[in-house]
């Protein structure tokens, strides 16, 4: 099938008075297709709820669930996913192959996408910051645009920046990467003091002490990279840095989050004990459909599928593996597994699912070429389950991912011990067998174990040096790709922003 966008965006509330026409987000222009209007003063104040902005801007990260987009290059681009095409399905004029190939260019439509709906974010929630919000509803505001600029700087390497008191006839100043990196780090600081302390809970939509402490941890661990003279390397881990994930990190622990025994509840409504902050709005039916053959169910779209050198990467006690065929006693949905789905699939009875345009047994292959692939080549994977949801937000940042932040960064502060513990704690956790010693290899490995198809491989592969590498179907090893290129619309816009080099 062609390929599906996620229809779920919520409608853009902002905007300039002076600002007319079609929406551009190269020019960090808003248009009006809601009642809500702000006015901008000289003195940089703005007429408008704060609060009713903030709840716009927390629906806005429905923008995270699409399969597109950020997702696209956040995923698409890594050693952990392949968009195979099938006879016409996900041709799609190439916009998925040039992903996984990174042959990618300043005019491809996620490239473009992302970039547009980063910046508005930022720019909305900017404009939200000066109309003169609460203390909390400022924490709040500044927490959600240290999210939506943290992306830009991780994708694209520098920020256009506007003041909400800047027209459009203003051309947005550009913050380095360094100079961006610092900006996030000092609005997730300064909302600290005043951000919610918020216990688990399965689904929470809020911003937290907890939330601002998972992203700080994430950003300390990658400063080297966001600030390395070199995009691609060589990174220098500061020790200062690691101290600083690992307290940040430690943070969230004191919170009450801890590791959930049984991991496919980190996917559903029942788990909480790692869930620190969800979308409300934007549910995770894209990562179920754009993976699920349409003969397990009407809706899939046979799409996207993991490379058989990933898969590989676990035991066969791990929990994280899944249920490769899905169980035959109707307790998931249709003989739907968990996890990783491969050979024969079967249906609640335990009789065999059958291909509906082939007629013969659905039997998911190890091998799946990235163009011409049959239909049931691939092995797809399935963290999400449609069995249930309808009752689950979608994951947005998870103890999971902070519990290994805080063992890379002591790897790294050369406390291997400590780390190898941290790791090993985390693989009994998941039914995994200890690991006896630890290397950046084996870290950046289980790492994909515990994050596959969550958004974090692209970022942890160039962290680890093995994003310009090689795997199935994706031979390009030129450097410059860590870097996304600038949209060429927003370069021709903004006479401030230099293309990323290589482009």
């Amino acid at each position: 099938m062609i390929m599906k966008l996620n229809n779920i965006y919520s409608l853009l509330i902002f905007m300039f008075i002076a600002s007319v026409g079609f929406f551009s987000c190269t020019d960090l222009e808003n248009e009006e297709v809601d009642s809500i209007v702000i006015e901008t003063t000289e003195g940089g104040e703005t007429s408008a709820d704060p609060d009713a902005l903030l709840g716009s801007l927390y629906n806005d990260l429905s923008i995270m669930t699409d399969q597109a987009n950020i997702y696209a290059l956040s995923a698409h681009s890594s050693d952990e996913m392949i968009p195979p095409t099938r006879g016409v399905d996900w041709g799609d004029n190439g916009v998925w192959r040039v992903m996984h190939a990174h042959t990618w260019d300043a005019t491809n439509s996620w490239v473009v996408g992302a970039w547009n709906q980063l910046n508005q974010r930022v720019f909305n929630a900017t404009q939200a910051l000066a109309a003169n919000p609460s203390a909390n509803t400022r924490a709040e505001l500044q927490f959600l645009r240290a999210f939506y600029m943290h992306q830009l700087v991780d994708l694209y390497g520098q920020v256009p920046f506007r003041e909400a008191n800047e027209g459009v006839d203003v051309d947005p100043r550009v913050l380095t990467r360094t100079e961006a990196l610092d900006f996030v780090i000092n609005d997730l600081t300064e909302a600290l003091p005043n951000l919610p302390a918020i216990a688990p809970t399965a689904n929470n939509t809020q911003a937290s002490v907890a939330a601002a402490n998972a992203l700080l941890s994430r950003l300390y661990l990658n400063r080297a990279v966001y600030t390395s003279a070199t995009p691609e390397g060589p990174y220098n881990f500061e020790g200062a840095d690691m101290t600083a994930a690992i307290a940040a990190a430690d943070a969230v622990e004191a919170e009450g989050y801890t590791l959930e025994a049984n991991y496919f509840d980190n996917f559903n409504p029942v788990g909480q004990n790692e869930i620190i902050l969800t979308s409300p709005q934007g549910s995770p039916q894209n990562r179920v459909w754009m993976t699920l053959h349409y003969s397990q169910n009407p809706s899939g779209w046979n799409g996207f599928t993991t490379l058989a050198s990933f898969y590989d990467l676990f035991d066969a006690d791990d929990q994280r593996i899944g249920n490769p065929q899905g169980p035959a006693d109707g307790t998931e949905f249709s003989g739907i597994g968990r996890g990783f789905l491969i050979g024969q699939q079967l249906n609640d009875d335990g009789s065999e699912t059958i291909d509906d345009r082939t007629q013969i047994p659905l039997d998911f292959t190890r091998d799946v070429p990235l163009a011409g692939a049959p239909t049931a080549n691939g092995i797809r994977v399935m963290k999400y389950h449609p069995s249930n949801f309808g009752d689950t937000n979608y994951r947005l940042l998870r103890f999971g991912e902070v519990y290994l932040n805080r063992a890379e960064a002591r790897f790294r502060s050369g406390d291997t011990s400590g780390a190898l513990n941290d790791i090993n704690a985390l693989r009994t956790a998941r039914g995994a067998s200890s690991l006896t010693s630890l290397d950046e290899a084996s870290l950046l490995e289980e790492r994909g174990r515990e994050l596959y198809w969550e958004g974090n491989r692209r970022q942890d592969q160039i962290r680890f040096g093995t994003f310009t590498g090689t795997w199935e179907e994706k031979t390009n090893t030129e450097s410059f790709r860590v870097l996304y290129p600038i949209p060429s619309i927003a370069i021709s816009s903004n006479p401030n922003l230099t293309q990323n080099d290589g482009y």
